[in-house]
């Protein structure tokens, strides 16, 4: 198994689009960040397949509180397929994308998680601090590329690189 840096297009095919033009306004936001150097995609791959992805906004316009390009970057999409779970490929994933902002001299990383669903699992890996609860999703995008709404909310924790 190895940990990459993945591109836009392989982007594009994990999510099931076959180009930007045919992507979902979120997908095309991610697609655009990567292609840009804004967003880090990261992937689990064996070879095969992408069995795992974490994607790391390094400025969101929006949202300086969620990345403000200098100091502190955003972790969203975390996920590793199902089968492959409990096999620490999880924790090499997100082990690799905090070093390589460390390296780049981020200080802080945040990331969202729905109250009760996963919170164990990142302060466990170091999102100690809660910073708020927030009603947007900064990477979710609508039709006109603004963030989308988030009624219930979320947490956004916070873990010092």
């Amino acid at each position: 198994m190895q940990i990459r840096k993945a591109t836009g297009e392989e982007m594009l095919k994990l999510w099931r689009y076959p180009e930007e033009t045919t992507a979902s306004p979120t997908a095309r936001f991610f697609y655009r960040n990567i292609c840009s150097g804004n967003a880090v995609f990261w992937t689990v791959d064996n070879g095969k397949e992408l069995l795992g992805e974490l994607y790391v906004f390094l400025e969101i316009a929006e949202g300086s509180v969620f990345a403000d390009g200098n100091t502190t970057a955003y972790l969203c999409a975390f996920r590793v397929k199902q089968e492959y779970r409990g096999l620490g490929l999880g924790h090499r994933l997100m082990d690799a994308a905090l070093a390589d902002l460390s390296s780049r001299g981020f200080q802080y990383a945040t990331i969202g998680v729905n109250d009760g669903k996963n919170e164990a699992l990142y302060r466990h890996m170091g999102f100690s601090t809660t910073v708020g609860k927030y009603y947007f999703d900064p990477c979710d995008r609508d039709e006109a590329m603004r963030p989308v709404s988030d009624e219930e909310g979320y947490l956004l924790l916070s873990k010092k690189l």
